[in-house]
């Protein structure tokens, strides 16, 4: 029996559109509303913030200009992410400000003819101008809805708009018109602040790069440079494209990547990214990315996904916006209608108060109030090199009670250090160091590299030993000056006998205060311990002291290392709880076991080895991710740098974002509940329902904005 091959399974397709004119939760309604039953279409999500629409479709039933149509039919305008958008929309747009401004000039006028008792017909003529010059784009928009059988804004903006004029009202109707548009106009404004935030991170990059090749050196776009390029960069330029140093040495300022407050020495070997800044020294950096794929890239692209998501908050008031709408518009009916017959008075002072409610039955303020917060404070986080992969993780944050640590390379710096140095048989400390630097010098084990280090920056010379061999997990010996000198640990030592009951007095101390020893010996005589161990950072106290006051109540340290250094480092910092010699499935069960002690736990690692232990917490935080796919990939919080005091500034951006969706939730909810009752009373006019309902969704994007800059 022939095979045969599904065509259709072969057509499927996923794009993504730029969309523009979606600046409110009720453009989303329309675009839901178009596409949920359009052939062709097997799943589609919207991002207001982003202003995106991700399509995917069957191609052999659908195309995307066909996609790009049906965001049409809902009053917008839609392009593949990838293309150039059509040109006109920039002229559109200040067409539309001219029109908008000119109403409001009108208005002005016809206002003071009212005010001064001139013709009424001139006064009338000039909110008819007003009413001309501001509603062209509601009733554009207001037409598409009804053509989707939708009840958005702009048609509760007409009707009200329309119901003034029967009602005799034409400087209500005129306000009715030019606030709403004023309101719209800041309102898209202030909005397109926030969306701006992320898209500045693309300027962090030049558009050219100085490569050198056998012709020579000369500009090329950066979209052009292939790997392995080798590209120059000058004192105080901008690094175009990530890659490694050939040549040359420099400060290079990487604030614009991961946030490190300092510039950081680079030389040849050295990884540097693009969009950080070099220093005083000219560099020749070979490409090891291609700019889609630079780190930087890769972080806007995480922060536009972590955008788009919903945080547990804005699913909660989506769905009462939902209900409140519907509600309104009845309770408008009801009091249009029927309250006439029931309370008695006027027609048209009850209709007068239903138009009122239509304009305040509008869910924008409180429906843009939640994902606004989360957009401003996810972008400021990425400038300060705190990458948060959605709001449900910065949601998370803020309920966190306990923080588990990993150890090396996390509270410490991951490379060992000599702390102190014992001399013996009457060498000086200067003496020993010599004598293992010597033994050490070609050795690439870490604690080698410690000694060698601690050495150069004493300043004590050390002549390269003859002989050396290494003694494979003991240490190594060979001949210094035609003298036998033995380094190693204390099994080789007591192999050799060199052991005494003072030596081990000593070696018991320095294990319980978490050191690492080294034991030199000349001639076969002790003459020297060296102490070594992992330091903690400089900011470790500081940070674990500022995430107590965001009120995290247990600090835990989850090590594979043995008890002895764990509770030296875990005192110096001021931990509260260690737990050692843990494999990597045991720190998994001590997260479950937190969780069950305190609530919600987050877990701090480097991203790769505490990968378990990152998934298992309800938030895993990735230190040092620059340039680490993985870390980057699977953390829920990937701080670009090895800075500790980032993660209480993590803690404190997320209590600040729900302080912030708090406050806007209570601004838009005491506002529209305020108008509610004062329309039914009769007290409210329809110009301040307008400024009411658009000055709410100004306000909230506002007091947003400030998560920018939180700190």
């Amino acid at each position: 029996m022939p095979s045969s091959v599904c065509t259709v399974c072969e057509l499927h397709a996923e794009s993504t559109f730029k969309v523009e004119g979606m600046d409110c939760r009720e453009e989303v309604a329309m675009i839901e509303r178009r596409f949920r039953h359009l052939p062709g279409v097997e799943e589609f999500r919207v991002d207001l913030m982003g202003q995106r629409l991700l399509v995917k479709y069957d191609a052999a039933k659908l195309s995307a200009s066909a996609i790009a149509g049906a965001v049409a039919d809902a009053g917008m305008r839609a392009w593949l992410e990838h293309e150039e958008p059509i040109v006109f929309g920039a002229t559109a747009t200040r067409r539309r400000q001219r029109l908008v401004w000119g109403a409001a000039i009108a208005f002005a006028g016809g206002l003071m003819l009212e005010a001064f008792g001139r013709a009424p017909w001139l006064a009338r003529t000039a909110y008819a101008l007003t009413i001309a010059g501001g509603a062209p784009l509601t009733a554009r928009r207001a037409w598409s809805a009804v053509r989707l059988r939708a009840l958005d804004i702009n048609v509760l903006m007409l009707i009200a708009a329309f119901g003034a004029l029967v009602l005799g009202q034409w400087s209500e109707a005129a306000a009715v018109i030019v606030l709403f548009a004023i309101a719209q106009t800041l309102e898209t404004r202030t909005l397109e602040r926030a969306r701006s935030a992320v898209r500045a991170l693309l300027d962090l990059t030049p558009s050219e790069a100085l490569v050198r090749d056998d012709t020579g050196e000369r500009r090329v776009d950066v979209e052009q440079i292939a790997l392995g390029a080798l590209i120059v960069v000058r004192p105080g330029e901008k690094i175009p494209l990530d890659g490694e140093i050939v040549t040359g040495e420099s400060a290079v300022n990487q604030a614009p990547v991961t946030g490190e407050s300092l510039p950081v020495d680079k030389a040849p070997g050295d990884e540097v990214f693009a969009g950080t800044i070099n220093g005083r020294g000219a560099l020749d950096v070979r490409v090891t990315r291609l700019r889609r794929e630079t780190t930087l890239a890769r972080i806007i692209h995480l922060v536009e996904r972590a955008q788009a998501q919903r945080a547990p908050a804005q699913t909660m008031v989506d769905r009462f916006a939902r209900v409140y709408t519907p509600m309104v518009i009845a309770l408008a009916i009801l009091v249009g209608l029927l309250l006439p017959l029931v309370a008695g008075g006027a027609w048209p002072t009850w209709i007068y108060r239903a138009l009122v409610l239509l304009v305040v039955s509008c869910p924008c303020a409180l429906v843009i109030s939640t994902p606004i917060s989360i957009v401003a404070a996810l972008a400021g986080a990425a400038k300060k090199g705190v990458l948060i992969k959605g709001g449900v993780h910065l949601e998370r944050t803020s309920h966190v009670r306990c923080v588990a640590f990993d150890k090396t390379g996390t509270l410490t710096k991951g490379t060992p250090q000599v702390v102190d140095v014992t001399a013996l048989d009457g060498l000086s400390p200067r003496a020993i160091v010599a004598l293992a630097a010597s033994i050490e010098h070609r050795s690439e084990h870490v604690i080698g590299a410690a000694i060698l280090q601690y050495a150069a920056s004493a300043g004590i010379a050390a002549v390269p030993g003859t002989q050396v061999q290494s003694l494979a997990g003991r240490g190594a010996e060979g001949q210094v000056d035609g003298v036998s000198v033995l380094l190693g640990n204390h099994r080789l030592f007591e192999e050799r006998r060199l052991c005494s009951a003072a030596l081990h007095q000593h070696l018991d101390e320095l294990s319980a205060a978490g050191r690492t020893v080294v034991l030199v010996a000349r001639d076969n005589r002790t003459v020297g311990v060296i102490a070594v161990a992992d330091r903690p950072r400089e900011a470790g106290r500081d940070a674990l002291d500022l995430l107590r006051r965001q009120g995290i109540e247990s600090i835990v340290l989850l090590t594979g290392d043995s008890g002895g250094p764990a509770r030296a480092i875990a005192a110096e910092l001021g931990v509260d709880e260690v737990q050692a010699d843990l494999l990597p499935e045991e720190k998994v069960a001590a997260i479950a076991d937190l969780r069950r002690r305190f609530g919600s736990v987050a877990m701090v690692g480097d991203g790769v080895n505490d990968a378990p232990a990152l998934a298992s917490a309800d938030v895993g935080i990735a230190m040092g991710a620059a340039g680490t796919d993985a870390a980057l990939e699977t953390a829920d919080v990937a701080l670009m740098a090895d800075e500790l005091l980032k993660i209480p500034y993590t803690f404190r951006l997320s209590k600040a974002t729900m302080r912030n969706i708090k406050a806007n939730l209570a601004i838009s909810l005491v506002m529209k509940a305020a108008f509610v009752v004062l329309a039914v009373a009769g007290i409210a006019t329809l110009w301040m329902a307008v400024v009411a309902d658009t000055g709410a969704s100004v306000i909230v994007i506002a007091n947003a904005l400030r998560l920018l800059r939180a700190d």
